[in-house]
């Protein structure tokens, strides 16, 4: 567990928008065994022109579109299309230099072997006319759809058209394929969002620190960079109009940071952002549109769980790869082959054979070299057994005991709260605005807050699926933040991060969820759900982000509990800070559910 940390720490990540707008992925070789059928390389070069996308209201849309070209002539026969709705440029120039697509090798390669590619700018954005209104609002969906008819109307276009990209411009796929448009046959969404109150309101609690530099990035590219014009703006009058509308573009921080609940109506647009903009508040039309969709996702992404719901929701077509990556992370993948493998047999009808193979990869930390890339068919796997770990004691320390045996008497453990604990500044979060990553010791933290930690383990144990924490508690404040994580603990006492869950305790009602929840507690937040502690303890179940990881003999799993993650989250701070009161065995036992693997499976 250790080597794998101390080797993602090495990896250097510049923080730069532009590197949200690359996708991703690929499998391993150890985790199947591909056909080597695959579209040939064709053509040596390509030809890039840039023009406006007309649309329905008169708004026009920047687009660059890269067409394979030999010897010099642009191919002029109907080829499959694949672009992306992008949010960060299209293209722009940075000093002497032009920053577009092609400097992807993956979407090079593509057009050498009879792709065309295209970049749009979104309403609002880059050389694009319009206001933004709203990430992913039901105008830019709509646009997005229209996109796809102007491109299947074009000659050199046969109107078979797929998509790519991530983060953001993986969710404009998803809501793009909500359209149900016939001519989008396949798309590959990388690590992209599928509950958006979710994520800006973590279980009520809002993630300050990604929102406001998010929107801090956004603004900045909508205002201080400089977007390449179309072809025929050659004064860039029509630039410099575009990039006017812009000003009146709204800031998303200011705009869902007094949006608390699911169902807050946002008075500008008129209209409930969270559930308008979510893919995942749209899956039957996604289900209904039959495209063939690659999901790609990692264990240290903002939107881990979101994957899994998205593929485990889907009707159609699909398949999910898990790796071992963080936002902006991709490594020991061929991100060619398998973006090239799935838009081969979807968009051009090759038999390559991967609607044969098992449907989801994933990435278990700490297998051995070669064993770590897996295959299931299911999602939670169907040999996951279930096991319920208890919390007991730490009362002078706060540090208990993790045990599988019920505690015998009920306990009773007080717990101040410390406004200063923070999972870090190199996390899952901010790494998805460009930030670092990394997780250093967490024992530090831990020593702040509660912890229930297990004896050394006598064998290696895999841990793969969603954990599930129940805690029953009281507060001398009305409401409160609970933060709960799963580390691993070397024998020098050195905790690492394994995963995370959080809840603001006023939205701990559990509602029936509007989707296959993968049987975890669903948290509606709508407004009329979220009630204050009433004083008598209260349960609160919150499930962390899934992960897959082999806690190594002679370590420990540890549970920590904290009510503040001060660098990545917005905790109101009282004075003086309350008492929470954590209650243990009998009725009120305060426990973890953690998905364990038999060691047959590994």
């Amino acid at each position: 567990m250790r080597s794998f940390y101390a080797k993602m720490a090495s990896y250097t990540l510049i923080p730069s928008i532009l590197l949200l707008s690359l996708m991703a992925s690929t499998l391993a070789a150890q985790a199947t065994k591909p056909s080597s059928r695959v579209s040939p390389q064709k053509y040596r070069s390509y030809d890039r022109q840039a023009v406006y996308i007309p649309l329905r209201d008169g708004v026009r849309l920047a687009a660059d579109i890269f067409r394979p070209a030999q010897t010099g002539e642009v191919v002029t026969d109907p080829l499959p299309l694949i672009w992306t709705h992008d949010r960060y440029n299209r293209s722009s120039s940075q000093g002497n230099r032009t920053v577009d697509k092609m400097l992807n090798p993956t979407l090079r390669e593509l057009v050498r072997r009879g792709y065309i590619v295209a970049a749009v700018d979104v309403r609002g954005g880059g050389a694009s006319f319009g206001v933004y209104e709203c990430p992913f609002s039901p105008t830019e969906t709509q646009d997005a759809s229209e996109v796809i008819d102007w491109f299947a109307e074009q000659s050199w276009c046969d109107g078979n058209i797929g998509m790519f990209g991530g983060s953001y411009l993986g969710a404009t796929q998803y809501l793009a394929a909500s359209t149900r448009n016939s001519h989008l046959k396949a798309i590959i969404p990388s690590v992209a969002p599928g509950d958006i109150y979710q994520f800006a309101w973590a279980g009520g609690i809002y993630r300050n620190d990604f929102l406001r530099n998010w929107s801090n990035l956004t603004t900045i590219l909508d205002t201080q960079s400089s977007p390449i014009p179309v072809d025929a703006d050659t004064d860039q009058s029509l630039l410099a109009k575009a990039r006017k509308q812009h000003l009146k573009n709204r800031d998303t921080d200011e705009q869902f940071k007094i949006l608390p609940y699911r169902d807050s109506v946002d008075e500008n647009v008129q209209f409930q952002p969270y559930l308008e903009i979510s893919p995942l508040q749209h899956l039957d039309k996604i289900s209904g549109s039959n495209v063939a969709i690659f999901h790609l996702a990692g264990w240290f992404d903002c939107f881990t769980r979101d994957a899994w719901l998205l593929f485990k929701n889907y009707k159609g077509p699909q398949r999910i790869a898990m790796g071992p990556w963080f936002h902006q992370q991709r490594h020991e993948f061929d991100d060619m082959r398998e973006h090239l493998r799935w838009y081969d047999h979807y968009l051009k009808g090759i038999d390559n054979g991967i609607d044969d193979e098992p449907p989801i990869h994933y990435y278990t930390f700490g297998a051995p070299e070669g064993e770590r890339w897996r295959t299931a068919n299911a999602w939670p796997l169907p040999e996951e057994e279930r096991r319920t770990f208890f919390f007991s004691g730490g009362k002078e320390d706060h540090a208990g005991e993790l045990t599988e045996a019920k505690p015998k008497k009920s306990n009773q453990l007080r717990y101040t709260v410390d406004y200063t604990t923070s999972s870090g500044t190199g996390n899952r979060w901010r790494n998805g605005y460009g930030g670092n990553i990394g997780y250093t010791d967490m024992a530090p933290n831990d020593e702040k807050g509660v912890t229930f930690t297990t004896a050394p383990l006598p064998a290696d144990v895999e841990i793969t699926g969603h954990p599930i924490a129940h805690l029953w508690i009281s507060s001398t404040a009305k409401d409160g933040d609970f933060f709960v994580y799963l580390e691993e603990v070397e024998p020098n006492n050195r905790s690492q991060y394994v995963t995370e869950g959080c809840l603001r305790a006023s939205h701990r009602a559990i509602s029936t969820p509007p989707y296959d929840y993968l049987g975890l507690p669903y948290h509606r937040s709508f407004k009329e759900d979220v009630n204050e502690l009433p004083g008598d303890p209260a349960l609160l179940s919150i499930d962390l982000q899934p992960t897959s990881n082999i806690f190594d003999a002679k370590n420990r799993i540890r549970i920590t509990i904290t009510c503040a993650d001060r660098n990545n989250t917005q905790t109101p701070e009282l004075d003086p800070p309350p008492v929470i009161t954590l209650y243990q065995g009998a009725d009120l036992a305060s426990a973890i559910e953690l998905p364990f693997i038999p060691t047959s499976k590994n």
